[in-house]
């Protein structure tokens, strides 16, 4: 049964419904992580994947931003791989790699090592989100997944790759063992997106992180109806749910797509295509998430300010146009070097504003 919370005066929820918040809410991408000192402190003693599934440490992780920089919403510190491990999957997440998976899928008889979700494997996230609700009070919790096609990537390639060449050849080759990886992971991913709910996360976001080496053409066939499917499937919940990749831009149409009919739905973009023109691709009446360039954070605030009050007038072309909303947010994830303190500075003056 969900545990689901009542945040009417939510900017974030209020945005992506197309209500007209307090003000532009603005959360980051890998908020909870790297950059900050007291996170890289508490990493010390514990390797991330042990960390993802420790519920007490999930819970301050996810607390940490929302302590230091008052952003509008809280998203839990987790991987997009832990629901894979939850699945019976060997892998682990490399320092300086990332994840790694002991046996790449590539024959239909390496599917067998992809097994249904055991609730008893990821319980740790159930329980952090449980705690989570609790401390965040009137800031909204989003649980978040990978979407099927960057989870293949991952299990295909056996780990980060740049141009995704095994996971493209077998899509290409072997469609048939393709679509049976993407509907395993499918499912894999409304069973982990739906424990979130039923614990009692506020929104959703499913991380399409490499669809963007894919064409429009190749997507549509390939790996859209998938991702819809994991959207219906969660429809039911009435959570908000946002939809984002990178090098997405000639895929947003579609990706919108994908969230489906639902009123409170929204689109990550990411810095290489202006708001206004996403807004045009979505259609109208979805809020869109973005786009600030994480890079603008290593340049100090003289490049800050003026690039965040670009993507701020953006996003309110973007809602003149048509889209029903803007969350303030940085085109892809919070960069390591980046300063705590610039993004601290970041939130107050977009709230300014």
């Amino acid at each position: 049964m969900s545990n689901r919370r009542e945040l009417p005066e939510s900017p974030y929820l209020a945005a992506i419904a197309g209500r007209t918040p307090s003000h532009t809410p603005v959360w980051f991408m890998r908020q909870a992580g790297r950059s900050l000192p007291e996170y890289r402190a508490l990493r010390a003693n514990h390797r991330m994947l042990d960390a993802c599934f420790d519920a007490e440490l999930v819970t301050e992780i996810t607390l940490q931003p929302i302590r230091r920089h008052h952003v509008d919403a809280a998203i839990l510190f987790s991987d997009i791989v832990v629901p894979l491990r939850g699945a019976g999957v060997d892998l682990d997440i490399v320092p300086d790699v990332g994840p790694v998976i002991a046996h790449p899928i590539r024959t239909a008889d390496d599917l067998s090592g992809i097994g249904r979700l055991d609730p008893a494997a990821v319980a740790p996230v159930a329980d952090a989100v449980s705690a989570l609700v609790g401390e965040l009070g009137a800031t909204p919790l989003i649980g978040f997944a990978g979407a099927p096609f960057t989870l293949a990537s991952y299990l295909v390639e056996g780990g980060p790759s740049r141009h995704h060449e095994r996971t493209k050849a077998m899509m290409l080759g072997e469609p048939a063992l393709w679509h049976r990886l993407m509907e395993a992971l499918t499912e894999v991913t409304i069973a982990f997106l739906q424990l979130q709910v039923d614990a009692g996360v506020d929104a959703l976001q499913l991380f399409d992180s490499w669809a963007g080496t894919l064409s429009l053409a190749d997507y549509r066939h390939y790996v859209l109806p998938h991702s819809a499917r994991v959207f219906d499937a969660l429809a039911p919940a009435g959570v908000p749910m946002t939809h984002f990749g990178v090098g997405a831009a000639e895929l947003l149409g579609a990706m919108s797509e994908a969230i489906g009919p639902q009123a409170a739905g929204m689109v990550g973009v990411d810095w290489r295509t202006a708001l206004v023109d996403a807004a045009g691709r979505v259609g109208p009446g979805r809020a869109l998430q973005g786009n600030l360039d994480p890079v603008v954070l290593l340049a100090g605030w003289d490049v800050v300010e003026p690039a965040a009050r670009a993507v701020h007038d953006d996003g309110r072309a973007a809602i003149a146009a048509g889209a029903a909303g803007h969350v303030f947010n940085l085109g892809h994830g919070v960069l390591p070097a980046t300063d705590p303190g610039l993004l601290t500075d970041l939130v107050a003056l977009v709230h300014s504003l």
